[in-house]
């Protein structure tokens, strides 16, 4: 089931950011020869118009063709050139070629909306302002491989109800008292009650706090908050999912220039990075918790998906946006041929890149 949602959440995406570039060149009056779902083999087609509609084989995706996009003879002086992508205004071909990411930034913008309408789980302290979150309890947003409470069975998203060690019980459950209760009982066994996803049967976990060096407070291994659900009405809504869609992309963009900077600096690691195995795990436990954490997963994946698209390299659509900025600083045309080149070696690049990843995600399961 995982797979096959996140197959699902993929080729929406894909095809939202494809009809973002769709949308904008027929709106200039570009050529549009192919919009396919899926990645051949083709099944069938139809063609309405000028545009032929595929449904392909397989299903992780899409893509567009765009008369022009790659420049050859026929399309910069044939008799259909002055349709042609590469012929347009430059400003034209910044537009389509934005117009997919933009999709994307709108796609996340309109999945954290519904999300804040249906009912969004929010940090406590971090609402809007005038609402408050709802059916609160302290959440476990990251557990520590190999510490205590992995070990005893705890994972990240169980909501903790429940602390006690022999006839010591925590009355009150909130961050500073966990963690105060934790210290005060150093080498003794703590019971965390705990509900994980949809299941209303409250696990036990047994875990034994210990100290990594002996002037350390003892810890078992955990990051926590207080997480509930806040509920706004439609244009509430929709102002804080725009609010959220800037912080997370925001967010983003720091996390990767910290992630180009190191790997530059040959401080990076295959770990951060999580490619399409990695993904499915988490489809699962977002499935596993809820509707509105699929939705909230996919909103986060598009606007990912926005920005790697964004970064200066060839293939990308930030690679063909920086050739255009070259093009318009020397006053004429980068030679095709080292743009199809350069543009046909970056995919072969990503492609290895993936590969790397995806190689790293499946190590990870062993």
């Amino acid at each position: 089931m995982s797979i096959i949602i996140f197959i699902v959440i993929l080729l929406v995406l894909v095809l939202v950011h494809e009809f973002g570039h769709f949308f904008a060149a027929k709106r200039f009056g570009i050529r549009v020869d192919e919009f396919g779902f899926g990645f051949p083999p083709k099944l069938f087609s139809f063609k309405k118009g000028e545009t032929e509609y595929s449904f392909n084989l397989l299903p992780i995706g899409g893509f567009v063709k765009i008369f022009g996009e790659n420049p050859d003879e026929e399309n910069t002086i044939g008799p259909e050139a002055s349709r042609s992508f590469v012929n347009k205004p430059k400003y034209q071909q910044a537009i389509v070629l934005f117009a997919g990411v933009f999709a994307n930034f709108l796609l996340a913008w309109l999945l954290f909306s519904v999300g804040f309408m249906s009912g969004l789980p929010t940090s406590v302290g971090n609402e809007p302002k005038g609402y408050s979150a709802t059916d609160v309890h302290l959440v476990l947003v990251s557990v520590l491989a190999n510490s205590p409470a992995e070990i005893s069975g705890l994972r990240s998203g169980d909501k903790i109800i429940s602390i006690q060690s022999g006839n010591d019980i925590v009355p009150e459950i909130n961050p500073d008292t966990l963690k105060s209760f934790i210290i005060s009982h150093p080498d003794k066994e703590i019971n965390f009650g705990y509900l994980r996803g949809k299941d209303t049967t409250i696990n036990i976990a047994q875990v034994i706090p210990v100290k990594k060096t002996p002037t350390e407070n003892p810890s078992v291994g955990i990051a926590m908050d207080e997480i509930g659900t806040v509920k706004l009405p439609v244009f509430q809504a929709l102002w804080e999912g725009l609010v959220l869609d800037w912080s997370v992309t925001k967010g983003t963009v720091i996390g990767l220039y910290k992630l180009i900077v190191e790997g530059i600096e040959g401080k990076g690691s295959f770990a951060s990075v999580t490619g399409p195995v990695g993904m499915v795990g988490i489809v699962g436990s977002a499935y596993q918790f809820g509707f509105v954490y699929l939705l909230s997963f996919a909103a986060l994946i598009s606007v990912n998906l926005a920005i790697i698209n964004l970064i200066p390299f060839p293939a990308l659509d930030g690679g063909r946006l920086l050739f255009l900025l070259i093009e318009k600083i020397k006053g004429s045309r980068i030679n095709p041929k080292f743009a199809n080149a350069a543009n046909t070696i970056g995919f072969a690049v990503l492609i290895i890149l993936m590969f790397f990843v995806t190689y790293h995600d499946v190590i990870k399961l062993f």
